[in-house]
């Protein structure tokens, strides 16, 4: 059953309960930030930061509207991430979790490229750095437990449940009362379908939130990879013959040059 957070901006009051419980489960440090007049602290994703809250102070439909926004992996149906990873490092589960295996990871960063969402952050710190990114809290999930980031939420604005229950209480709670939530749920079609799905009292545009289209981002990922080895296979090939076709007229251009030497 593939599983899924229903994240309920209305109900998001930024305490930054669900940033600290992420930091603690697993075991990432606080960071020394500098947003001195800015409530986005820290400001982004970070080999030590995998889920953060933002603000936004939005003016719509006649009315003001502040909306924290929680940020993290957003663990696509058809991730590009795991598609552009040459050595396997990444891979997507039944249960929804994209998961990371550092031991595998040789510090390419293609999944920064493969991700619309910005997600996996290097270490730049570290000499041989490599990549780091939410993992859903898996090991609690395959304990029958929710992510750390869910059960510390004081509000309930983050629901855990199959993908399909999230999807039907994510319309239910919009039909119910149209008048508070703007009629979409980001990530029941974006990008192929994520794990991680949001309502909200604005569109998801004025909050940051990328348009990506509904064409699995895996798509034109695997076209890429799929046409790299073609690509590497032709570029060896041409220069290859362009090598012996030189070496060729090299030859031909010194017996020619023999040639008149001896009859001088």
């Amino acid at each position: 059953m593939s599983r899924a957070v229903l994240v309920d901006l209305t109900r998001c009051m930024g305490c930054r309960s669900c940033q600290v419980a992420c930091k603690a489960w697993n075991d990432n440090p606080a960071e020394e930030t500098h947003c001195l007049g800015s409530y986005d602290n820290p400001p982004g994703f970070s080999a030590d930061t995998w889920s953060l809250i933002q603000f936004n102070e939005i003016e719509y439909a006649g009315k003001f509207h502040w909306v924290f926004t929680k940020r993290q992996c957003m663990h696509c149906e058809h991730p590009g991430c795991v598609a552009v990873c040459t050595v396997g490092a990444l891979t997507k589960t039944p249960e929804g979790p994209v998961v990371y295996d550092a031991s595998r990871c040789i510090g390419c960063r293609y999944c920064q490229y493969g991700c619309p969402f910005g997600v996996p952050s290097f270490e730049w710190d570290q000499v041989l750095g490599l990549i780091s990114k939410c993992k859903f809290c898996v090991d609690r999930l395959e304990e029958g437990l929710e992510p750390a980031c869910v059960k510390a939420c004081p509000t309930n604005a983050l629901t855990l449940g199959s993908r399909d229950e999230m999807i039907a209480e994510a319309h239910r709670r919009i039909s119910a009362r149209p008048h508070k939530y703007f009629g979409h749920i980001y990530g029941e079609k974006e990008a192929g379908g994520t794990s991680w799905l949001y309502i909200s009292p604005v569109p998801f545009d004025k909050l940051g939130f990328p348009d990506v289209g509904e064409q699995p981002m895996d798509y034109a990922s695997l076209v890429v990879m799929n046409a790299t080895p073609v690509t590497i296979v032709a570029a060896v090939g041409a220069l290859s013959g362009l090598y012996w076709l030189t070496k060729k007229k090299t030859a031909a251009n010194e017996k020619q040059a023999a040639r008149k030497k001896r009859r001088k």
